[in-house]
């Protein structure tokens, strides 16, 4: 499920793959298969999305082990955590492409 939260997350800030390649430092074709569970981002990578999304790392792991429901934090939590994704799944594939602070603000 990292993989999933690292895109929706990238989704969720308006950025394209290639943007979001260029600030990790990497190629649009590796990120692609970082998004896609195809690669596994290295630790130095993970940093750099936190230090991108201004969260931090232990925010991204928790977020996707929450996803995964595979490291006993409940089902409620894992619940509502997958819920949030395919909200923002949701938002970015019809076309809600604003500010992400408006996006809270108006929904």
């Amino acid at each position: 499920m990292l993989s999933r939260a690292l895109k929706v997350m990238r989704q969720f800030h308006n950025q394209s793959q290639t943007a979001m390649a260029n600030s990790l430092g990497i190629s649009s074709s590796y990120l692609s298969e970082i998004e896609n569970g195809k690669k596994e981002p290295t630790l130095d990578l993970l940093n750099k999305y936190a230090l991108n999304f201004n969260v931090p790392l232990s925010s991204i792991l928790a977020f996707s082990e929450t996803l995964d429901g595979e490291q006993n934090v409940g089902k409620v939590r894992s619940f509502v955590a997958k819920k949030m994704v395919r909200i923002l799944e949701w938002i970015y594939e019809n076309g809600e492409k604003t500010d992400p602070e408006k996006k809270l603000l108006t929904h």
